[in-house]
């Protein structure tokens, strides 16, 4: 393993000097803290000149990467190929996870984490310990911050608490309390309203026999929240307060592991809560919640009833919600119960028919020590805790679309700003339909008054920068969503990276076996794990990366695959999903945005050929947007040129001039043609030439000039009966029939359609011909009035009334529905 290269923990350190210009350091600073992400141009110029970027601010930040790749190849060897990229639409720091500080913190105490839930507490106190040494200050503390280094400031601060926190923990399960103290003081001075840290200084001063001490620590502690916040020291503070006063003797001794912990612990000491009540900004779940709401009145003594679901779903908000609908049924009370919190164990019901909440349950051994305490027990937990006797579930999902008018009131602004069922509806889908991604973005609504809803609508649009709009204040989308990804073993956690690289929607375990490089059994069985730490979604045989964590798999496979293997893995999905891009398409098939998508993620990984084959897929498909269909057939264009493929040139050069066609741009359309025409013919492709003629033949009849345009398509007239040439040309013929003499010379050429389709074996052709014959009839019944609607190309085109092809756009068709 190579040294640390990069250091962001504390002050910019580079490995041979890091540059001393201010504006180079917070470019390499800002693309670091992102390392082997995309950070947008825009994103870099927000965080460069945050009040008011200069006009020149896009060409300067080129100068000063280039600036900063001159000085990193100075500085000393890297690994092969440059630190700094260029990837649309922004810059990439490639850095290997061992060469920048705050990935190796971010590792060893995630493994920390692990071995502590574990109960291994001597590796969770050395990988913390190894995690924290580091640290040499806050993120960047030499570099002014702006708005994505403030966020990540913070949350690597989190990060570095919590890591200290666990240590303690650790240290205090391995007897070191009278070590602890000195630091425990310094702690709690650095961090006056972190009541964890008072908590491990009272339990290690009762431990060292100073109770008078550990006491004093309580006072001091709710002086300070009084006095700063006007609130008194949560539950297991009070307790532990209650614990010390009676002088309890567990509590002197280290535990031998981890055990379930009580908020609401029922008891003289307890200082047990009662369930809070119902968030009053609770929406939708109507389905979920009468069902939990029917288990509950039908649950006894001794039962447990689990809502599980992915984080950030709202399983505690409608746990709470249907307890209090349900509390009727519950005349001993209602209790709150969080295994993660420390303490002892809830004491026996006080009374018959007492609700237990059991919030954030991690496993089985969080509630087999409560089965026998006389309490129905209600579970809330990412995974089913599946061991546990008789157990009854609601599953969580995110929100459904047709739930998109209750969403309306939470993204209502207090200042009257409106959202429409529209906007709402935008919002949530960008959102994943994730009820705690939502009230991000609402919060995010509400702390600007400047933004209009449309502007919201518009901050999620990019995704390579939607998690970091769905951060404010405590609500961190990416947080939550990473404790699935933590709280899984390695292999896991490569498994959900590299399903990132299956276009978005639903997919088979034959798909994810390419991505994964697994047999199909194999795969199945990772997909099963993977669903079962709601990572991915099922029904039946089809699954589905959640948008959200799509986008966390994408940042993690940046951050922690190889190039090459992320490569190889591309091209595997790739060949997986030619079928569909060639032939018929089924459930699991992509829909038109998630292949070009795909053919996006080929060219990018420099597959140039793979790239080309998927797009010559979405020749298929009706695609409304015409400026995402262009920039595809531009990119395939590309790659045919990069990987020297002059059919594939041409065949694109075709496929961008019918797009040209279809929206009235003619001079563009021949212009293309006729490259396209030419680039056939010089490599003797005899398919597309005749496809260029048709398309030329076309522009003609299209002008008037019909009887040229019959000229034109004589060549393609005589290609081979099976070849799509031919067809086209046949159709092309029709149309110039029914211009020149009607209805019954068009039949002619339309018959000549059904039998072509036939030899083609193409349902979709044969459907056209048969559409245009009937439309003849049509005309026929009504005597010659008009030329009816006979379609200019398959599903896309019609003649309206009064000519077959005229320029102005009430005359020429329209996209068929």
């Amino acid at each position: 393993m190579s040294a640390v290269r990069f250091g962001i923990l504390g002050p910019l350190e580079v490995s041979g000097g890091a540059p001393a210009a201010a504006k180079l350091r917070g470019v390499l600073g800002t693309l670091l803290v992102r390392a082997n992400e995309v950070v947008s141009v825009d994103v870099l110029i927000d965080e460069l000149w945050p009040e008011s970027p200069p006009r020149t601010a896009a060409t300067t930040l080129q100068v000063y990467v280039s600036h900063l790749r001159k000085a990193l190849r100075t500085a000393g060897p890297h690994h092969e190929g440059e630190t700094l990229l260029t990837r649309r639409p922004g810059y990439l720091a490639r850095v290997t996870p061992d060469e920048l500080d705050s990935t190796a913190f971010l590792g060893l105490a995630r493994r920390g984490h692990q071995a502590l839930n574990d109960g291994d507490f001597a590796a969770a106190a050395d990988l913390q310990r190894r995690a924290l040494a580091l640290w040499r200050g806050p993120l960047l503390s030499d570099i002014p911050h702006g708005p994505l280094l403030e966020g990540a400031a913070v949350r690597m601060g989190e990060a570095r608490t919590t890591a200290l926190d666990e240590r303690v923990r650790a240290e205090l399960h391995l007897g070191m309390h009278r070590e602890l103290v000195p630091e425990l003081h310094e702690l709690a001075a650095e961090f006056p309203l972190r009541e964890e840290f008072h908590a491990h200084l009272m339990v290690s001063l009762y431990r060292c026999g100073r109770q008078a001490e550990a006491l004093r620590v309580f006072t001091r502690l709710r002086h300070t929240l009084v006095d700063e916040l006007g609130i008194e020291p949560g539950p297991r503070s009070r307790r532990l307060q209650q614990l010390i006063l009676a002088g309890d003797a567990a509590l002197a001794r280290p535990e031998p592991g981890p055990r379930p912990v009580a908020v609401g612990a029922v008891g003289p000491v307890g200082g047990d809560t009662a369930l809070p009540g119902p968030d009053p900004s609770f929406v939708g779940r109507a389905e979920e919640l009468g069902a939990l709401e029917a288990l509950l009145r039908g649950a006894g003594a001794g039962d447990v009833v689990a809502v599980t679901g992915m984080p950030g779903a709202g399983k505690t908000a409608l746990a709470v919600k249907a307890a209090h609908r349900a509390a009727d049924a519950f005349p001993g009370g209602l209790r709150l119960l969080d295994p993660r919190d420390g303490g002892p164990l809830p004491r026996p019901a006080p009374a018959p028919g007492t609700l237990l909440v059991v919030d954030g349950v991690a496993s089985e051994a969080d509630v087999r020590p409560l089965l026998p305490l006389g309490y129905t027990l209600l579970l809330t937990a990412r995974r089913v805790p599946a061991g546990l006797p008789g157990l009854r579930t609601v599953l969580l999902g995110p929100w459904r679309p047709e739930e998109a008018r209750q969403l309306v009131r939470l993204l209502d602004g207090p200042d009257g700003r409106r959202v429409s069922v529209e906007q709402a509806e935008a919002v949530a889908g960008r959102c994943g339909w994730l009820p705690l991604a939502v009230r991000a973005a609402a919060a995010q609504l509400a702390a600007r008054p400047h933004w209009t809803p449309a502007t919201l609508v518009d901050r999620l649009y990019a995704e390579e920068s939607r998690l970091d709009a769905l951060h404010t204040g405590d609500m961190d989308v990416r947080a939550r969503l990473l404790t699935a990804y933590d709280d899984c073993d390695e292999g896991r956690r490569r498994q959900f990276r590299l399903l990132s690289l299956l276009p978005p929607g639903p997919f088979d375990a034959a798909r994810a076996a390419a991505a994964l490089d697994l047999t199909g059994a194999r795969a199945l069985a990772a997909l099963e794990g993977l669903a079962d730490d709601r990572l991915v979604e099922a029904d039946r045989d089809i699954w589905r990366l959640p948008e959200l964590l799509r986008l966390v798999a994408a940042e993690r496979l940046a951050a922690e695959e190889d190039p090459a293997t992320v490569r190889a893995a591309v091209r595997r999905v790739c060949l997986a999903y030619l079928p569909d891009a060639a032939g018929p398409r089924r459930a699991t098939a992509p829909d038109a945005p998630a292949l070009a998508r795909l053919a996006r993620t080929a060219y990018d990984a420099g597959l140039w050929e793979l790239t080309v084959r998927l797009t010559d897929g979405l020749a298929g498909f009706a695609r409304p947007d015409a400026v995402a269909e262009e920039a595809s057939y531009a990119l395939a264009l590309d790659a045919a040129r990069r990987c020297a493929d002059r059919p594939a040139q041409a065949r694109m050069l075709r496929l961008l001039a019918e797009l040209a066609w279809r929206y009235r741009r003619f001079a563009r359309a021949h212009d293309l043609l006729g490259r396209a025409l030419e680039l056939a013919r010089e490599c003797g492709d005899e398919e597309e030439t005749g496809q260029a003629l048709v398309g030329l033949a076309e522009l003609l009849l299209d002008g008037g000039a019909a009887d040229e345009a019959a000229d034109l398509l004589g060549p393609a007239l005589a290609a081979p009966a099976h070849t799509r040439a031919r067809y086209e040309a046949t159709r092309a013929r029709a149309l110039v029939a029914l211009a020149q003499e009607g209805p019954e010379a068009a039949r002619t050429w339309f018959t000549e359609c059904l039998t072509l389709a036939g030899a083609l074996d193409d349902p979709g052709l044969r459907m056209y011909a048969r559409r245009s014959l009937r439309a003849l009839d049509a005309d026929a019944d009504a005597r010659g009035a008009g030329f009816g609607a006979v379609e200019v190309r398959p599903g896309l085109w019609r003649i309206h009334r009064g000519g077959p092809f005229a320029r102005s756009s009430t005359a020429c068709g329209e996209p068929c529905r």
